[in-house]
């Protein structure tokens, strides 16, 4: 069975997702996330057996790391090692290991299609830890840079985004990006689960081979999406 991820430490209801989940990504200070809300997460996931991860973005909590920045590749690495390092301390204080780096919000979707900020990233995880997995946007630039700095990479899917045709996701600006119906969420995961297509939100269809599926802590209704998604995916 394809595993179920989400990014936490957000301010939303970690605890009520958790039943559902087999991987988190934890904001460790950039857009969102300080000691306590950090070790609380960790807490959380060790209570649940799930696994760790790091959820670093732009340094920007003002627009919760959903604005892109001009940022060289010095300056992105640098972010991301720092907020690598603040969750990793907490972990270590717990006994925890992090396994894998999946970038968050403008940081994440920029790395989808720009090779330098891409780059920028995969060699800050390598430099810190190389046994670390790198979670990209399926079949991305991000993925593609983690597998040439020897990386192992998770090629990531969404439940409760739309789709452009190009594979890119669908702006939160625009009107239908979210899935918010739970019926919705869970249909488009099995799609993903099983190899099938799904439909982009100009109504093509579009094929997305996934080793994960997310879904957001700060979507509305997330844990009834969790708990629809979760049911659909162990029906196989």
């Amino acid at each position: 069975m394809i595993e179920l991820n989400a990014d936490i430490g957000e301010g939303y209801d970690d605890a009520g997702l958790m039943p559902y989940l087999s991987r988190v990504s934890i904001a460790c200070g950039g857009h969102a996330g300080d000691v306590a809300s950090m070790t609380a997460a960790l807490r959380l996931a060790a209570e649940y057996g799930v696994m760790v991860g790091a959820h670093p973005s732009y340094p920007d909590r003002a627009n919760f790391g959903r604005q892109p920045w001009l940022a060289s590749r010095e300056a992105i690495a640098v972010w991301i090692t720092r907020q690598i390092e603040a969750l990793s301390e907490q972990a270590d204080r717990l006994g925890l290991r992090l396994v894998h780096v999946k970038p968050h919000g403008a940081l994440y979707n920029v790395a989808a299609f720009d090779l330098d900020v891409a780059e920028a990233i995969a060699g800050a995880v390598a430099g810190f830890d190389p046994s670390m997995l790198l979670v990209g946007l399926s079949g991305s630039r991000l993925v593609e840079a983690g597998q040439a700095a020897g990386l192992g990479v998770l090629n990531e899917a969404f439940a409760d985004r739309c789709y452009q045709a190009n594979g890119q996701l669908v702006s939160r600006e625009t009107v239908g990006a979210l899935l918010k119906d739970p019926i919705m969420a869970a249909r488009q995961a099995r799609a993903l689960a099983r190899g099938e297509p799904v439909v982009t939100l100009r109504g093509e269809s579009l094929r997305i081979p996934a080793d994960t599926l997310c879904l957001h802590s700060d979507t509305p209704h997330a844990v009834e999406i969790a708990q629809a998604i979760h049911a659909v995916l162990n029906r196989g």
